[in-house]
């Protein structure tokens, strides 16, 4: 009986305790997602893992973070950039540029542009994202319902932690 006793003390104990700890970050800290197409290029290529930091306040939320979010509509999750907040109109032109409230929006991220255009009000609670590489990136541009609501949004993605030569930050 001491053997058991000795082997839940100094392993099973620990090993559950590790556990729930990783459960709990997981769950309330951060994740990391793995992405699957090339709708953020360059930005984020396919095939990178993404660290992620959960997300808790609509106020830390600022235009052209990249965020992950459930799309009920699409019925998964998604990596944009987040690009009209509420109560926001956003104006998509021909040409590719993004106007905000009428004012042009710098977008030196965006390589890839698209003639798809569109004009969006934001309502109080939502927001609208675009992919980076707009020529190839299924976004709110195409959605039937362009706008996600806060309680969707589940974190900023900060890091790409894989492929390693393309460790670092988020811009």
């Amino acid at each position: 009986m001491d053997i058991v006793r000795k082997f839940i003390k100094e392993w099973a104990l620990p090993i559950l305790c590790a556990v729930i700890l990783a459960f709990i970050i997981n769950k309330f800290v951060f994740f990391n997602v793995s992405v699957p197409t090339e709708s953020m290029y360059p930005t984020i290529k396919p095939g990178d893992k993404i660290f992620v930091l959960r997300n808790y306040k609509p106020t830390s939320l600022k235009r052209g973070d990249i965020l992950v979010f459930h799309s009920k509509e699409a019925n998964e999750d998604l990596i944009k950039r987040l690009v009209g907040l509420p109560n926001e109109k956003v104006e998509i032109k021909s040409d590719g540029s993004v106007l905000i409230n009428d004012v042009k929006l710098e977008e030196d991220y965006v390589k890839y542009k698209s003639d798809k255009t569109g004009t969006f009000i934001v309502p109080e609670g939502y927001y609208l994202f675009l992919g980076d590489n707009r020529a190839n990136s299924v976004d709110s541009r195409y959605w039937n319902d362009p706008y996600i609501p806060y309680d969707e949004i589940m974190g900023k993605a900060k890091f790409i932690i894989k492929p390693f030569d393309r460790f670092g930050a988020l811009k």
